[in-house]
């Protein structure tokens, strides 16, 4: 794999990024690719390592080794075959994944040092589009059979298009009134911009799949065979606290969607940070993404606080050793455009006569239970404060009207793909959890191969 001892000559090369004090101006994707050269040196460091630590590391098991490889000798038409092998969308996952892979190359044991697997992987795929490798690959034949899938997110996606292609006629269901889930609504355009998902859902209905978008299913769907469940996990943690009804606090989700919609042109956004005080709570990636749009929208300051406390710079092997994902501190492409950002913070309420405009908190221990530490109460300028704190399981109703039994976090119940009704099948989020992309698309191929078995 790769040229012989080439790790140890040839560094990592991050992966580079448009200036902050430049993209914090518009909606461009900041994010950019090495040049050929130089790419095929990062896909030369992939060293035979024996054992691909990469492949575990990976929910979709990307042929990771073999496709750097062919990008090293440039073979690119090949590594997309390859990258396809197992990954429907790997512009999404190339965009937006953490790379878990990455943290579980072989050459991470010296922390720093992977190979920019996620970097290889979107050069990759984004070449297949450029050069036209990438076309429809509609089924030879058709099963006569039918398939509903509710929710066109990247596993009702995934889903659709394994089913399509195995001949059955696909029909996907989405309540929004454009395709991708929160790929297009709750990611904004400067991670992922949407022509990257519209090129795609094209390619499915090119391939036989019929989008039926503004459509809210809320109970059985006759005139099908089986009908997938991919409506993901929506359902927001909330902010008990006294002030949570006041406006100007909103779910992050609500504030990304109406900011999706005025960047493509389609609604005017009902809440704006523009020149006020931003608090995001919540440290993952929904609340750097609502930081980032404060910036974009010019607001008077942003600071995120997280419940957690810091964790440590390196990788704490006594915690998560190699090839475990590292809980390490990791600073978000938002922050890096600025913004506040503050650990083992307790919101103790929120003040304002109507409108939110302080926040008051304090410090935690930093785990849980999360004890308060005494006299350390502050308050702050608090104009719009969105939360982003996750989401707990998918919405009920559907699920009720189904009759779809649920596990004890109320998320459907389906083992292996199959829910109690019979012909009923769930796949993503709304099996597993809350989740990284990469187990979305593998949820939705995995799913697909139980149905078209169910099926045939």
């Amino acid at each position: 794999m790769g040229e012989l001892g080439a790790f140890l000559k040839i560094a990592r090369a991050e992966t580079p990024e448009r200036a902050p004090g430049e993209r914090v101006g518009d909606h461009r994707e900041f994010v950019r690719t090495l040049p050929l050269v130089e790419l095929r040196e990062q896909g030369a460091r992939c060293m035979e390592c024996g054992v691909p630590f990469c492949h575990s590391g990976c929910p979709l098991g990307n042929l990771i080794p073999d496709w750097n490889d062919l990008v090293y000798r440039d073979r690119f038409r090949e590594a997309l075959e390859q990258l396809h092998r197992t990954n429907n969308f790997p512009e999404f996952t190339g965009r937006l994944c953490p790379a878990p892979c990455e943290a579980a190359c072989v050459l991470e044991i010296d922390e720093g040092n992977a190979v920019t697997i996620k970097q290889i992987e979107l050069a990759i795929v984004d070449r297949g589009w450029d050069e036209g490798w990438i076309v429809p690959r509609p089924a030879q034949r058709r099963t006569g059979r039918s398939v509903a899938v509710v929710g066109s997110g990247p596993s009702g996606l995934a889903a659709a298009q394994q089913l399509a292609r195995a001949g059955h006629d696909v029909t996907v269901f989405e309540r929004d009134e454009a395709g991708g889930g929160l790929l297009r609504f709750g990611v904004p355009d400067f991670k992922i911009e949407k022509r990257v998902v519209e090129r795609r859902i094209a390619q499915l209905a090119d391939e036989g799949v019929t989008f039926r978008f503004g459509v809210n299913v809320d109970g059985p769907l006759e005139g099908f065979d089986a009908t997938v469940l991919a409506t993901g996990s929506r359902v927001p943690r909330d902010l008990p606290v006294p002030g949570r009804e006041l406006g100007g606090v909103h779910y992050a989700m609500e504030y990304l969607y109406g900011r999706n919609r005025a960047v493509a042109g389609t609604a005017e956004p009902e809440i704006s940070a523009a020149g006020r005080h931003v608090i995001v709570i919540g440290g993952g990636d929904t609340g750097a993404d609502c930081v980032a749009s404060a910036h974009r929208e010019g607001a008077a300051s942003v600071t995120q606080i997280e419940l957690l406390g810091e964790p440590p710079e390196k990788r704490p092997d006594e915690l998560t050793p190699w090839p475990l994902w590292p809980m390490k501190l990791r600073t978000s492409y938002a922050l890096k455009e600025g913004g506040e950002r503050s650990f083992s913070i307790s919101t103790t309420g929120l003040s304002g006569n109507g409108r939110v405009q302080e926040i008051h908190w304090m410090q935690n221990t930093g785990a849980p239970p999360f004890e308060p530490v005494p006299d350390t109460g502050e308050s702050h300028p608090a104009q719009l404060v969105l939360l982003a704190m996750g989401f707990v399981g998918p919405e009920a109703g559907l699920l009720d009207a189904l009759g779809v039994a649920r596990d004890a976090r109320g998320n459907v119940d389906a083992g292996e793909f199959a829910t109690s009704v019979p012909g009923v099948f769930a796949a993503g989020d709304a099996r597993r959890g809350q989740s990284l992309i990469v187990w979305a698309i593998d949820e939705g191929r995995r799913c697909a191969a139980v149905v078209d078995a169910y099926l045939s």
